[in-house]
């Protein structure tokens, strides 16, 4: 085992980072010349317009890095096996990030080709089902070193409950479609969600630091430094946008390293900001149809409504990942209570 893993973590992240802001510059000029930019839906808001052509699919500057540095060390760990363990569990995000990142890619290629709209919301949500499906079947049903495979850990209490896989698979494809949606309903503002994945993988690191689960903290520790690399491009106002390229990928991978951890009844906590966003668009639909017309927010996701309600497009970022941060530092406390 690593002898001083945070550290070395942490200097993953800080590597990342500069690899991605170095290779950032000409990839924003690479998608300017490809034209590849936002496109906006008449159906937006109005302060939207001045967005229009700002390259997307920005999720690519996060993505790559981690995957490649991931590899990499993972074929490196496994030519000394003596010395530090590994599985096939790393895999697992890997697999995610590139699986939901390519539909999500799919996703911001056809809304380039035609004004704004993507694949359907139906076809996107079957491929996201189908894909957090071989997830959880993997975690839940092959011998690839899954710590928490098919429990479920009740924080604070201590008490875990071992799950028969019928159960634990949909529980863990529920987890892994909702993040991913929940992520990608918070990439509506410059800074948004980058800010507040970073926040989240920070603490998961952390969980994971404490349960020994040394390349999983390195792996959200590079997400870490791969989402600041996007940030530095992406602060108000942005030169890049992630689209569901990033957001996809990103948030699936969250909802898949809670799985590994145990500690997945945090993620509400955690990523407190993103499950909000997600419920108020649920919420919205549900209750516009059960009214015959009303709104229960002004717009949603939720960022809308206050900005709808006079905060400034800043004010509501900068809100939102501090209440980020307090959300994340919470659930690690809990996580930490035995």
């Amino acid at each position: 085992m690593i002898a001083d893993p945070l550290p070395f973590a942490l200097t993953l992240g800080s590597v990342t980072f500069l690899l991605a802001v170095i290779w950032g510059s000409p990839l924003v000029e690479v998608l300017r010349r490809l034209k590849v930019g936002q496109r906006i839906r008449e159906d937006s808001p109005e302060w939207h317009s001045s967005k229009e052509g700002t390259p997307t699919m920005g999720g690519v500057l996060i993505l790559v890095p981690v995957v490649l540095i991931t590899l990499l060390l993972n074929i490196a760990n496994l030519l000394r096996p003596s010395e530090v363990g590994t599985g096939i569990s790393i895999l697992v995000p890997l697999f995610v990030l590139i699986s939901f990142g390519t539909l999500g890619a799919i996703d911001d290629w056809t809304k380039l080709r035609n004004k704004g709209e993507g694949i359907s919301a139906r076809a996107k949500l079957i491929a996201q089902i189908v894909l957090a499906g071989i997830v959880a079947a993997a975690i839940s049903l092959l011998d690839g070193g899954f710590q928490f495979a098919n429990e479920m850990y009740i924080p604070v209490m201590g008490i875990t409950l071992n799950l028969s896989p019928l159960i634990f698979i949909p529980i863990t494809v529920f987890i892994i479609v909702g993040s991913s949606n929940a992520t990608n309903f918070s990439d509506g503002m410059d800074g948004l969600a980058g800010t507040l994945m970073a926040c989240a993988f920070v603490a998961y690191g952390l969980i994971a630091l404490v349960q020994g689960q040394i390349f999983l903290v390195q792996f959200c520790f590079l997400v870490v430094g791969a989402c600041f690399a996007f940030l530095w491009y992406n602060a108000l106002p942005a030169q890049l946008f992630m689209g569901d390229t990033g957001a996809l990928a990103l948030g699936a991978a969250l909802g898949t390293v809670a799985i590994m951890t145990g500690q997945w009844l945090l993620l509400p906590i955690i990523a407190a900001v993103p499950v909000a966003e997600l419920l108020s668009v649920v919420t919205q639909v549900l209750y516009f149809r059960w009214s015959g017309g009303a709104r229960l927010f002004r717009r949603s996701p939720l960022h809308y409504h206050f900005q709808m309600g006079g905060w400034s497009e800043s004010q509501v970022v900068q809100r939102f990942w501090m209440i980020g941060i307090l959300s994340a530092m919470v659930g690690v406390a809990l996580a930490l209570i035995r």
